[in-house]
Formats: C-alpha cells, sequence, structure tokens
C-alpha cells in the first residue's frame, strides 16, 4: 500500500508534494495565525511547565488527521496529541496499517515563546519501518522532504549531511542531562570532554535538518517518543549520515532502544559521540 502510494502510478514525485501541500495547509490553518498570538488559555501544562500543548498543537493535529488519512485510505494517525489524550493510539506503530506519525508543533516552548525555532512533523511508516517524511518550518519557510532509498532535498535542492572538516570540534545538541534518568544523565555529560561542543536542544525536528544540511554535526537524545524521531532520522539518513543507539543498533521507532542515542554527519562522527555517551554511563 505504502509501495504504491510513494512510488506507484503517481510517481513519489506526485504523492510527497500531495502530503507537502496537506503540511502546509494544516500549518496556514491552525499555527501560524496563532504564532505571537496566543491567547493564555490557549496554552496547557501537561506533565510540567516544560511540557506544554496549544491550540495550535490540538487543531493542527485534527487537521494534518483527516487530511492525511484522505490521502492514504486505510491509514491510521498516531500523534502527539491522541497519544497523550488516549495511550493506546501508540500501538498502531506495530500494527499492520500504514502509519502517519505527527508532530503538529515540534518545538512547542519555542512557539508559545514566539520564536521561530518550530516546525511540524510528518513520517510515514509501517510495520515499524519510516518510508517517507516531511520538516516542515512554517515561520523559515523550509521543508525538507525525505524518501526512503530516494535521497533528501530541502526546498527541493537536494541534502547531503558531508563530514566534519578533520579535527574540528564537533557541535552536538543533546537532550537537557535534567530531564533524564541518572544513568542517561551520566551518559550525556560524557559529551562535556575536549573536542565535543554539546549544547541543550531546541526543536528536535530542526536538530535532525541541521545535522542533514551539514550545519550540526551530531544530535545525542534520550527519549523513544516516535513522533519526535521518525521523520528526523530518516531525513539525516537519506542526506548520508548515520544513527545508533548506544548498543550499536539501530533506533526503532516502535521503542525499547539502549539510550541515549546519536544521528550524526557519518559513521565517524557517529563512533566518536557513541564512544562520548559510554564512556559517561561508565563514570
Amino acid at each position: 500500500m505504502i509501495d504504491d502510494f510513494l512510488y506507484g502510478t503517481a510517481g513519489h514525485a506526485g504523492a510527497t508534494a500531495e502530503v507537502e501541500r496537506a503540511v502546509r495547509a494544516a500549518a496556514a490553518a491552525e499555527i501560524l495565525p496563532r504564532y505571537r498570538q496566543l491567547a493564555a488559555h490557549e496554552i496547557v501544562e501537561k506533565s510540567g511547565p516544560h511540557d506544554l500543548v496549544t491550540a495550535a498543537d490540538r487543531l493542527a493535529e485534527e487537521h494534518l488527521t483527516a487530511s492525511l488519512t484522505r490521502l492514504l485510505p486505510g491509514s491510521v494517525v498516531v500523534g502527539e496529541e491522541a497519544v497523550h489524550a488516549e495511550p493506546a493510539v501508540y500501538d498502531a506503530l506495530g500494527g499492520d496499517a500504514p502509519v502517519w506519525i505527527v508532530d503538529p508543533v515540534d518545538g512547542t516552548r519555542q512557539f508559545v515563546r514566539g520564536e521561530p525555532g518550530f516546525c511540524t512533523l510528518v513520517a510515514l511508516a509501517r510495520h515499524g519501518e519510516v518510508y517517507a517524511s516531511w520538516t516542515y518550518a512554517p515561520v523559515l519557510d523550509e521543508i525538507a522532504v525525505a524518501v526512503r532509498g530516494r535521497g533528501a532535498t530541502l526546498n527541493g535542492t537536494a541534502l547531503h549531511s558531508g563530514s566534519p572538516a578533520p579535527g574540528a570540534v564537533l557541535k552536538v545538541a543533546m537532550s537537557h542531562p535534567d530531564y533524564t534518568s541518572d544513568a542517561q544523565k551520566r551518559a550525556l555529560l560524557g559529551l562535556r570532554t575536549e573536542g565535543i561542543d554539546a549544547r541543550a536542544c531546541g526543536s528536535a525536528g530542526l536538530e535532525y535538518l541541521a545535522v542533514a544540511c551539514g550545519a550540526q554535526d551530531a544530535v545525542a537524545f534520550n527519549w523513544e517518543f516516535a513522533w519526535d524521531h521518525a521523520a528526523g532520522l530518516l531525513l539525516v539518513t537519506e542526506a548520508g549520515g548515520i544513527q545508533s543507539t548506544l548498543s550499536g543498533a539501530p533506533f526503532r521507532i516502535t521503542g525499547g532502544n539502549d539510550l541515549p542515542f546519536t544521528a550524526a554527519r557519518d559513521e565517524a562522527t557517529a563512533g566518536r559521540i557513541l564512544d562520548a555517551l559510554r564512556a559517561g554511563r561508565q563514570g
């Protein structure tokens, strides 16, 4: 079903363009009108002050749920807000139906602060395999698209992650150590070492995009929610990058990964990040 949708008679360019139009339409209808215009009652804490949801998140996800399932009959949606309301929705990642994985506003804190560093993330998967992804930063008017085996583009231009300059200090975005287990905190603190310049991440989707563009060398994350990672991991790998969990196995969107994990511009960079994380975990 996914193969026919992406590679069939319409060709993947036609299918991916239809999804792009749906993503742009949701942002235009529900996100951009609320950018820097949010009322106090449109912002709600979920689990705490660092976990926010806005009216834009909820309404954009509803918009995308309707439009994406219409594009691919028989598909289902695993969206951040739907899973928050009903956790069992997440189980669809392991089911037989094609799954649209949706983060309507990735970087909600930035959105709430009126900053441009947020995006909408959509990925198409089945049986735990990600086939295509869309990363749209509406204020920046940037859209990155990746299709498995077909490469990645940013605003229509091919992306190539490349490699850091020999001897360069690696620029890495990582999970904030305060929001993690003790073991994962130790691992992440391993990045505070010579030759690595690590900072707390912003929007995960835009951090992945920076790696795919070669503007950043790697990310290191310690949480598994598929809506944060599915789109970006495909984007990085289709741009020529590498992703791996701490055990050396690829990250699985269905969960059960050895955390933290990394996505990096090339194999050597991924190896350096993983070595630093392992050294940190060992203390």
